[in-house]
Formats: structure tokens, C-alpha cells, sequence
């Protein structure tokens, strides 16, 4: 029934920037604050950093708009310059699967949670998070962009 390569990871709490984008396209927003910010911190040259992502408030039918939040999570911290919005995360349990474009992102959330509901887990209630794992660089579409998907759970 499902193809996926599943894993269940437990999520360390994690500390990070956060920023936010609203609208037609607030992945953009929010991916050029982060950027900003980044370059600011020679962050995005070196690498030493994780991406997450989420829609915030989701997609509502008859608008166009919605909201898209991204935490950048530095491996050695917060510069201690930052002037950023710091994001404190629990943490938590999640099914995580390998995502490698954005031309299939709907279709392999929808294979996690009918993965989820017929395991022995159920839907936990910490935040769904996507993982960038190719950075954003010019020249790439969004095709290029590959993600792991954390889908929260519990036992």
C-alpha cells in the first residue's frame, strides 16, 4: 500500500530563528527574510545550519493566500547578535520520509498519514515540519528542492 521509507525519529528540542511569510507566495517571503538574515550571519556560506519549514495558517478555500514559517536552526546557536525572532521547539516524535521534489510534496504527505493511520501510531499533536535538505541557490527551480517531511506522532 505504501512505498515510502519510513522512519521514526525523535526530534531533539531544537532553538533557531524563525520568519514569516503571507500571501500568494509566502514561502518567498519568508525564504528572503531568512536569507537576509543568514547572509548577515555568514550562515548560508557555511552550511552549519538546518532548515525547517510549515504552512502557517494553511491554505482555506476561496483565497489565495496563506502563511508559510521558516526556522533556520544554526548548529553551534544563535549568533549572539541576532536580531531575529527566536523559535523555541519541544521537540517530539515523527514519521519522517524522504520528499525529492516539490512536483510531489502533496502526494507523499498524503502516503505518511495513511501510512500513520494504519500503524500503530496516531496523529501527535506537535507541529508538521518540512525539512530542506538542498539548499536554496539561484538557479534552481522548485522542482530542485528535495525535503524530508516529519509528520508528528505518537505511540
Amino acid at each position: 500500500m505504501n512505498d515510502l521509507d519510513i522512519k521514526i525519529v525523535t526530534l531533539p528540542p531544537l532553538t533557531g530563528a524563525t520568519f514569516y511569510g503571507f500571501g500568494e507566495s509566502p514561502e518567498s517571503i519568508a525564504h528572503n527574510k531568512a536569507s537576509s538574515w543568514m547572509d548577515k550571519h555568514g550562515l548560508r556560506e557555511s552550511k552549519d545550519f538546518r532548515q525547517f519549514g510549515f504552512n502557517n495558517p494553511n491554505p482555506s478555500e476561496g483565497s489565495p493566500n496563506y502563511g508559510y514559517e521558516i526556522w533556520i536552526i544554526p548548529d553551534n546557536g544563535l549568533p549572539t547578535d541576532s536580531d531575529a525572532k527566536v523559535i523555541e521547539f519541544e521537540g517530539g516524535l515523527y514519521a519522517v520520509a524522504h520528499c525529492p521534489s516539490l512536483d510531489v510534496i502533496g502526494q507523499i504527505w498524503q502516503k505518511l498519514v495513511a501510512w500513520r493511520d494504519t500503524s500503530k501510531y496516531t496523529r501527535g499533536s506537535h507541529q508538521w515540519l518540512e525539512e530542506l535538505i538542498q539548499p536554496w541557490e539561484t538557479g534552481k527551480t522548485e522542482s530542485d528542492f528535495a525535503f524530508y517531511l516529519y509528520l508528528p506522532i505518537k505511540e
